[in-house]
């Protein structure tokens, strides 16, 4: 279910589909008094296929081993190689990991970056530098969200990117990454300090399930497109006789008017509502992403970005997230029975059916794809770092250097060349040797790519000054 967080009008955006199709059953006096702030005009054009730049940024939580899958040291000794072999690629002269055999043969299609780097060993300060592309602003004392923290690449295209008709530029799902028992979001993934108003919608759903649909987007049989069409004329009429334009209005009520407009928006677009529907994807089809959230994620983000989304943040989410010691790709105990029997089964599986997909419906000319963790793992097997409950058979946080895998967004012309790798890490893999990337540069590159100049200022609400989207410098030469 559609499910953001409150903003300033006091609204979330899943009150709004509810006012945009259910609420409108009838018109009391609480909704004409919210409905007063609507100020626009007719819905978008009718629903196609539209090609404006887009970027499906896949979030690996809790920080995959770089070493074990995709930046291998066969040479290195044992503590440092680890349990695993590398196997050739549809690429000459690229290695990964035996574990992840259908991504090799889709190496001709993306690109290893092998030279990301930061300095932060702690989950949630660490996942806000690679959703943000900002150095966290405080210590490393938590891993969840805070009023303060910098917003995130999500929220600066919500804030200033495009997309087709009046859809929300920037789309999250399945779910914010999140510790399980804790009660916040890890930090980076909303608006922050420039105005929650800027989350991005958070498509709230388990879509590995067979009979999978998004509530909240499909009218009761008794208000139909016509219907809801003639209760929105009707607002606009109220207004008109009561003389109210949307300059009579503060803040607040005119983001509350935007919100409602791309919620009807939302209803009306059928290509928007097809994009979730995945009833109607051939059985066949989602069999090839697999039947997993993660799978099942990856096939809704293709058809986001078909309908005219501009950014689709896909958060991993696996079953693993209830194992306290080593949730998800943080395997700090039993890294190599973990990465080989539970993660990289439904990765590989859902990635390379992702970018064979993408490659085989044009797509990939236009899409630039990130999928990247918080950091990667310590270069020795059992080797300490951060955190103590590392055990001999894991390997704990290592940020110093990782691997970012990229593909897409036109090539020739900036994109992504398939069958490539970019940067070099030491022989033990533990630091850069060539071409470092920072978060700051990765957000650029995926700002860039989508039409936002990241040198636009937004303000920050906590400080009170003027800032940057980035600080960091778009890759462009990827040779």
């Amino acid at each position: 279910m559609l499910n953001p967080h409150r903003h300033q009008a006091g609204l979330n955006r899943r009150e709004l589909l509810h006012i945009g199709g259910l609420s409108l059953l009838g018109l009391n006096s609480w909704e004409l008094a919210r409905l007063r702030a609507l100020a626009g005009d007719s819905p978008g054009s009718p629903s196609h296929r539209h090609r404006i730049n887009s970027c499906i940024f896949v979030f690996l939580f809790g920080g995959p081993s770089h070493i074990d899958l995709w930046d291998m040291k066969p040479e290195a000794p044992v503590e440092v190689r680890g349990e695993f072999n590398p196997i050739a690629t549809s690429a000459p002269g690229i290695q990964l990991c035996e574990h992840l055999p259908k991504l090799a043969r889709q190496m001709d299609k993306f690109a290893l970056l092998r030279s990301m780097t930061h300095h932060m060993p702690v989950h949630g300060p660490a996942c806000s530098e690679m959703y943000t592309g900002r150095e966290y602003f405080g210590p490393p004392m938590t891993d969840q969200a805070r009023p303060e923290d910098w917003p995130s690449i999500s929220s600066l295209v919500t804030r200033y990117g495009k997309s087709a008709g009046r859809l929300p530029p920037s789309v999250v799902l399945p779910l914010y990454s999140q510790f399980v028992g804790q009660s916040k979001r890890i930090a980076g993934q909303t608006g922050g300090r420039m105005g929650e108003r800027f989350n991005p919608v958070l498509i709230d759903c388990e879509p590995g399930k067979v009979d999978f649909e998004v509530q909240g987007l499909n009218l009761l049989p008794e208000v139909g497109h016509d219907r809801l069409g003639q209760r929105r004329g009707l607002l606009r009429e109220l207004e008109a006789a009561r003389g109210i334009t949307a300059d009579d209005y503060g803040p607040a009520a005119r983001t509350y008017a935007k919100h409602w407009e791309m919620a009807y928006s939302m209803l009306h677009q059928q290509a928007f509502r097809d994009a979730l529907d995945l009833q109607r994807i051939p059985p066949a089809m989602r069999e090839r992403y697999g039947y997993t959230n993660f799978g099942q994620s990856l096939l809704l983000a293709r058809q986001l970005v078909e309908a005219g989304i501009s950014l689709v943040t896909v958060n991993f989410d696996h079953e693993s997230k209830y194992d306290k010691r080593s949730p998800m790709w943080d395997t700090h105990h039993d890294n190599f029975a973990k990465l080989k029997n539970l993660l990289c089964p439904v990765f590989d599986r859902a990635f390379a059916a992702f970018l064979e997909d993408l490659a085989e419906r044009g797509l990939l000319e236009t899409t630039l794809v990130v999928a990247t963790g918080e950091f990667g793992r310590t270069p020795k097997v059992g080797q300490f770092s951060q955190n103590a409950m590392t055990l001999k058979t894991g390997r704990d946080h290592w940020p110093l250097t990782f691997t970012v895998l990229l593909a897409g967004g036109g090539v020739p012309g900036g994109g992504v060349p398939g069958g490539h790798v970019y940067g070099a890490t030491t022989r033990n893999g533990g630091h850069v040797a060539d071409k470092p990337v920072t978060p700051a540069d990765l957000s650029a590159t995926i700002l860039h790519h989508l039409g936002v100049d990241p040198t636009l200022q937004y303000h920050d609400q906590f400080q009170n000054v003027r800032r940057r989207l980035t600080t960091g410098t778009p890759i462009r030469n990827w040779s």
